[in-house]
């Protein structure tokens, strides 16, 4: 694909455990960018799915269509100068490296929190559903999260509330030139 734009956005992917923490932590980053003068849209996959999936199945073909769509809508917003924060599980590396392949530059933020915290955060009651079978192909039972291994940033947002994290992302970025100096 050529890229006739005039300017390029950058994807930043919030990736890790359903409840980690990753729509709060792209909502505190957003607003910490634009307060720096860097404009950003967040793509939030819980808002997003309600539109793509209304009544989502959470099967292989569904979660591997949706990343993919997920990737493209991100793809197409960077291509027209649109920064783009993306908080999505993103259980598999697979998705992760479809981002970067498609995308230049992404980098990828591992949110990182134990599991027994993520399920005392579920305010929706997923990991409950997931436990009961009512939710099969659930990231961290029954389905496996691969974490990402080699991410730009780590944040233990059991360590870190939204705002420190949000400003350790940033200082990382800034620091390995992916934001700029």
């Amino acid at each position: 694909m050529v890229n006739n734009y005039p300017s390029q956005g950058f994807v930043i992917w919030l990736a890790g455990l359903p409840s980690s923490g990753k729509s709060s932590l792209a909502e505190a980053l957003s607003e910490a960018l634009i307060e720096k003068g860097i404009p950003v849209q967040v793509l939030d996959s819980d808002e997003l799915r309600k539109w793509l999936t209304p009544d989502p199945t959470y099967s292989e073909d569904e979660r591997d269509w949706f990343y993919r769509a997920l990737v493209r809508i991100a793809e197409l917003l960077s291509l027209n100068g649109v920064n783009v924060l993306i908080a999505a599980t993103a259980p598999r590396k697979s998705y992760r490296d479809f981002a970067r392949m498609r995308i230049n530059p992404c980098a990828v933020v591992f949110v990182d929190c134990p599991v027994q915290i993520c399920r005392n955060r579920d305010t929706k009651g997923l990991w409950e559903k997931a436990d009961r079978g009512e939710i099969e192909n659930f990231p961290g039972v029954g389905f496996p999260f691969e974490e990402p291994q080699n991410p730009e940033v780590q944040v233990n947002t059991d360590q870190l509330n939204k705002k420190e994290a949000a400003a350790h992302i940033i200082q990382s970025l800034l620091e390995s030139g992916f934001l700029g100096a």
